[in-house]
């Protein structure tokens, strides 16, 4: 399948019959610029799509939105596609009010409604527990994200959905590789899809091949209302934060190198690693001419 080719027609044959798309694409931005942008990170989800089997069996999604940048992106690019009829599932938006002081309660539910989107706000104070749990200086993430990915859970299967679906972007797959290489000992990431620990639910990461930066020009072009995170997003010298500069420095010093990180992680050889267990260094044997 040639996505690139198809989504080029796609967007021309919208153009002739003077549709811009989903409404929430309304006040969307008509420069070439914009359309660019759009048109690569659509393909980029359609790509994941594929490589990955995303669409195999699936009815049912629950879209995770936190009210930031990442996740309106990933609904709005999702919705696009359900528009085109490309995606043919189902979509529940869902947030998790964690109970964080001075979270603007009205934000996501208005806006959601406002596009047409069947959700679901679930108030579940997990800011309290974290805050309780965690020492003194301590990184509030990992706990943070358990509490939440658990809800997340019990919500979707309530919901009667086959996946649920996360933002989670080309750097977020990066980092979380190289913060498992430094502190972790192991290679391992967030892969683009994973069946639960009770083999009920598949979580999806359609954003795996998007790039932070795209995503945050989208977000600035669409106007999404965003929402800061007032817990882990507050603390300064993370690890993950850390491993974000790293990259970002590998970047700028040799341009293209976070493309080639992800191909890398799509490209493994156990035979030229160390691990035993996924290759039998010990049945080698030397063959006599």
């Amino acid at each position: 399948m040639n996505i690139a080719a198809n989504v080029d027609e796609e967007f021309r044959q919208a153009a002739e019959d003077g549709v811009t798309g989903h409404t929430l694409f309304a006040d969307a931005p008509h420069s070439v610029s914009f359309n660019k942008l759009r048109k690569r990170l659509l393909r980029q989800v359609r790509q994941a799509f594929d490589d990955f089997g995303m669409l195999k069996g699936q009815k049912r999604w629950l879209v995770g939105i936190s009210g930031g940048k990442d996740s309106y992106g990933l609904l709005a690019l999702l919705l696009d596609l359900q528009w085109r009829g490309l995606l043919p599932v189902e979509l529940i938006a869902c947030n998790l009010d964690q109970g964080q002081p001075n979270f603007p309660k009205h934000v996501l539910p208005d806006y959601l409604t406002k596009i047409g989107v069947k959700h679901r706000i679930e108030h579940r104070d997990t800011y309290s527990i974290v805050k309780e749990k965690v020492p003194e200086g301590g990184t509030y993430c990992s706990l943070c994200s358990r509490l939440r990915r658990g809800n997340l859970y019990r919500i979707a299967r309530e919901e009667g959905c086959d996946a649920l679906v996360l933002g989670h972007h080309r750097e977020d797959i990066l980092e979380t590789f190289f913060m498992n290489f430094f502190h972790g000992g192991r290679l391992a990431s967030m892969p683009a899809k994973l069946l639960n620990d009770e083999g009920d639910l598949m979580v999806l990461r359609p954003l795996a091949y998007c790039a932070e930066d795209d995503m945050a020009k989208f977000a600035a072009a669409m106007q999404f209302p965003i929402i800061p995170c007032d817990l882990c997003g507050s603390q300064d010298g993370l690890q993950r934060n850390a491993m974000k500069d790293m990259i970002a420095d590998i970047e700028r010093r040799m341009p293209g190198r976070k493309d080639t990180m992800l191909r890398a992680l799509a490209h493994v050889n156990p035979s030229h690693l160390l691990d035993p267990k996924l290759f039998d260094f010990s049945a080698l044997m030397v063959t006599e001419p």
